[in-house]
């Protein structure tokens, strides 16, 4: 079995630097996911020193495609699909990270059906709850073109 932390996410995801907001995929199962980022200095959501609020909700929705990625490189056998954030509800922000800090964000998914995926996402530093909220991701039939 691959382990996934050496996995490069940019084969999984749609996106490109310097719009890539997670940096490892740390576990994987068609439940649950799990990445990691290290917030960067020159990362484009930091703002006065921490990342802001719009940088966690891509880091969330990034995890979103890190797993469908997962799902059609490795399973599928197919090309990158896109995705778009449908909805956010119970969007709570704790605190924001720092640069410097690590930040681990953790996906459930709650449905899936029709191209719709519902998740309920936790982001931590350490032990530290910074975010947590549900996400729903439109997926598109398209693959993404790079």
């Amino acid at each position: 079995m691959t382990d996934l932390k050496n996995i490069d996410v940019h084969e999984l995801l749609p996106q490109c630097e310097p719009f890539v907001m997670v940096g490892h995929l740390l576990h994987f199962d068609m439940q649950r996911t799990e990445t990691d980022m290290t917030v960067a200095p020159d990362n484009l959501f930091v703002e006065n020193g921490v990342l802001a609020a719009s940088g966690l909700v891509e880091n969330i929705a990034q995890t979103c495609a890190t797993r469908i990625g997962y799902i059609n490189k490795y399973i599928l056998k197919k090309g990158i699909q896109l995705g778009f954030i449908g909805a956010i509800r119970n969007l709570t922000i704790k605190e924001l990270p720092a640069v410097g800090s690590t930040i681990t964000t953790t996906i459930n998914v709650i449905e899936e059906i029709m191209g719709m995926i519902m998740v309920e996402a936790v982001v931590k530093s350490g032990e530290n709850l910074l975010a947590e909220g549900i996400m729903k991701i439109a997926l598109s039939k398209d693959e993404a073109i790079r």
